[in-house]
């Protein structure tokens, strides 16, 4: 994995900055700002993708703010000139889910994805712009999705991860109807900066003890558990090598006003006097596959591949994470030529450290 593609996979859209909530763990600048995207930066991206969504399998992720926001009238004109055969998704909050928004997401095969954070008492920082909780409000939401028979991804962000806890969220999680569920540990990046520094063996054990959750009843697909088994699995067949993609995907996010923010969507809106506003170019004045050819120009993604080669040269967990996210180093470190990270030990080494240490335990009660 050396280099970045100039072929995306899929990209991020945000179709607003506005988000009717004030989550306690949000990274977002401009949230309480409803600047919303033109169609004519649509157009661009729609175009720019064209040949890439020819190839094979195409995603536009629509991640805001709350995309749900923008408004039905205003997300439809943005996804018409996408070609057909490429798919939506959306990451919402799911509390202005209704009928409507139900046979909106039918109408334009749209993939949800809610963000939940489990039962009640765990959504503590998902609140209105009042401080009121906004749990009722979700699960209204979901309760509309399954109503109308439409499948749903959840993703939850866990801010004390530790024993006890991953048996809740897992029975939770089953109970609600998902089909995947992604978990993150919350992050310091962005506006958030709040730490995010564990006790590496809580956070083992909690992952530790997601697995053994999961196998009793493995009904729903547990993201990171999944990628972390399908890693160990490749190592044992001596094939792990070729889990990882010859060259990063650039992720590209575009922002409402078109801007292109690569590797990393936490990046957009944010500013650095020695980094600029991170942005790689606009779709408005270049087109977006143009941008992709010349994104190691770019001064922070260049101090960003330094930084991947530094953790490929010393991190024995190199071949599970691949180096993880640039706006953890930066947010974190305040540069990207840096190597490990809260972030890479809660996610990626402690949650690796977890599924072995199931499976050295499972084995063990085995024999």
């Amino acid at each position: 994995m050396r280099g970045i593609s100039a072929e995306p996979g899929y990209v991020v859209m945000q179709p607003t900055t506005l988000c009717n909530l004030a989550c306690g763990y949000c990274y977002l600048p401009l949230r309480r700002e409803n600047l919303r995207m033109p169609v004519a930066v649509a157009e661009a991206v729609a175009e720019g993708v064209a040949g890439f969504a020819r190839t094979g399998r195409f995603s536009v992720v629509w991640h805001g703010g709350e995309p749900l926001a923008a408004g039905r009238a205003h997300l439809a004109a943005l996804f018409a000139p996408f070609a057909e055969g490429v798919e939506h998704h959306v990451q919402t909050n799911a509390t202005l889910i209704d009928d409507e928004w139900c046979e909106f997401f039918a109408e334009h095969d749209v993939r949800v994805s809610v963000s939940v954070d489990g039962p009640r008492g765990r959504n503590g920082d998902r609140v209105d712009r009042a401080g009121r909780p906004a749990y009722d409000l979700i699960v209204r939401g979901i309760e509309r999705l399954r109503a109308h028979g439409i499948p749903f991804s959840t993703l939850c962000v866990v801010g004390d991860p530790r024993p006890g806890v991953a048996t809740e969220l897992y029975d939770y999680f089953l109970t609600l109807g998902c089909e995947v569920l992604g978990i993150n540990v919350e992050e310091q990046e962005g506006v958030n900066t709040r730490l995010n520094s564990h006790d590496p063996a809580a956070v083992s054990a909690f992952w530790a003890e997601l697995v053994t959750a999961w196998r009793r009843n493995p009904r729903i697909h547990l993201r990171e558990v999944e990628w972390s088994l399908r890693y160990a699995a490749a190592v044992l067949d001596g094939n792990a090598d070729d889990l990882l993609p010859r060259r990063l995907d650039p992720i590209p996010t575009i922002a409402h006003d078109g801007s292109v923010v690569l590797l990393s969507p936490e990046l957009a809106g944010f500013h650095d006097p020695r980094y600029g506003d991170f942005s790689s170019g606009n779709v408005l004045t270049t087109p977006l596959p143009e941008i992709l050819a010349g994104a190691e120009d770019t001064l922070w993604i260049r101090e960003f591949m330094a930084g991947i080669e530094a953790c490929r040269g010393s991190c024995p967990y190199f071949g599970f994470c691949g180096g993880a996210h640039a706006a953890n180093r930066y947010f974190e470190h305040g540069r990207f030529d840096v190597t490990e990270t809260n972030h890479c030990r809660n996610s990626k080494i402690r949650l690796l450290e977890g599924v072995l240490d199931h499976a050295r335990d499972h084995e063990a009660t085995a024999v």
